[in-house]
């Protein structure tokens, strides 16, 4: 028995109108469910019946971002280094992008949503080009998408 992916998660935020703005257009999801004090979303490429619950606490609500008992981040994977790479166009263009790395088997770009929510979006290697070597070092690095495109290729499915 083992987990796949992550299906969905529930997040509490303080305006969910705001939230429900911010992942459509920052992330590309799009609402499958809305009411009162809560919204329900689907990832662009998802066959999920919705990948992110939101659910409204009020604009009193302590803010996130800091380390605490509770959610730390989500991470969400696409399927190439170009749409990561649309990603991270589109984070740092709204303010959102709040770090990088290579993590040799994955390739990861940090943001944070409205509420300072932290998420992170992957791009994996195909796991039949993972090689051992890969799969031990224990380094961190910087990432460089465009040298990543240049080496895995722009349209390679990644693993999921």
């Amino acid at each position: 028995m083992g987990i796949r992916r992550l299906n969905h998660a529930v997040l509490y935020v303080r305006d969910v109108e705001r939230s429900v703005t911010f992942y459509v257009d920052v992330l590309g999801f799009r609402v499958v469910h809305q009411g009162p004090g809560m919204a329900f979303l689907r990832a662009a490429d998802s066959d999920n019946d919705h990948d992110l619950g939101l659910f409204g606490v009020g604009a009193d609500a302590p803010a996130s971002g800091h380390p605490a008992v509770g959610l730390y981040h989500l991470a969400w994977s696409v399927r190439t280094l170009t749409e990561l790479s649309g990603f991270a166009a589109r984070l740092a263009e709204t303010g959102a992008l709040v770090g990088s790395s290579d993590h040799v088997v994955s390739k990861s770009l940090y943001g944070k949503d409205p509420d300072g929510i932290e998420f992170e979006v992957s791009w994996f290697v195909p796991r039949d080009r993972v090689t051992p070597e890969m799969e031990e070092s224990p380094a961190i690095r910087r990432l460089d998408i465009d040298a990543e495109i240049e080496r895995w290729g722009a349209e390679l499915v990644g693993a999921l």
